[in-house]
């Protein structure tokens, strides 16, 4: 638990640092997406711990909360959701503190790294956003933060034991994946004023 403690600690002293606040001023569309996630993602956190099920499914969403709000908001709005996760299900405040970090925090920083990488070696095309930072950066991202709560044994997931279980996290990392890169694609096409990481200047050569 400590190792989490650590790392939801670091995390939030920097993003704190870089004045999230910031990001929101000028900027009232990002309010909706913000609002969505914290009334809808506690629920699916908190869905393996309300239903009580031998296989857990976790579902993540947060590399999509990272397109819509940046790092900086992404950060405390995912701890957030997990508290509010943990208020309105039976887990305990170990197993949420470990969702937040590893279900949030960590998938929602290697998809930074994975959105930077993309935009410094691909074109800036719409497609590369939507496939690359929308998609495929999510399901490497997800599938590589799900092998390390693994590794590192959280509460809400068992150490890592046979090949058939790589496989099933695969799997449900393009699930995921799936549904961020889906609306990723709707919001770029409607909304692309709730993707705090999206640029018409960029993208669309405007």
């Amino acid at each position: 638990m400590m190792f989490d403690v650590l790392l939801a600690g670091l995390a939030l002293a920097l993003a704190l640092w870089l004045r999230p606040w910031r990001l929101l001023a000028g900027r009232a569309a990002l309010v909706t997406p913000l609002l969505a996630t914290l009334v809808i993602l506690p629920w699916l956190w908190a869905l393996p711990a309300l239903l009580q099920v031998s296989v857990q499914l976790q579902w993540s969403g947060a590399v999509l909360v990272l397109l819509m709000l940046g790092w900086p908001i992404a950060v405390p709005v995912l701890l957030l959701v997990a508290a509010l996760a943990w208020l309105i299900s039976p887990m305990s405040a170990q197993a949420a503190l470990a969702v937040g970090v590893w279900q949030g925090i960590v998938p929602a920083t290697l998809a930074l790294a994975a959105g930077a990488a993309v935009r410094r070696w691909l074109p800036p095309h719409p497609f590369v956003y939507i496939l690359g930072r929308g998609f495929l950066s999510a399901v490497v991202c997800l599938f590589a933060a799900r092998l390390l709560a693994q590794q590192f044994g959280t509460p809400w997931a068992a150490p890592a034991s046979g090949m058939g279980l790589v496989v099933a996290q695969w799997l449900m990392a393009w699930g995921d994946a799936f549904v961020t890169g889906m609306l990723t694609a709707i919001f770029v096409a409607f909304k692309p004023q709730w993707l705090l990481t999206w640029s018409d200047a960029r993208y669309l050569r405007r």
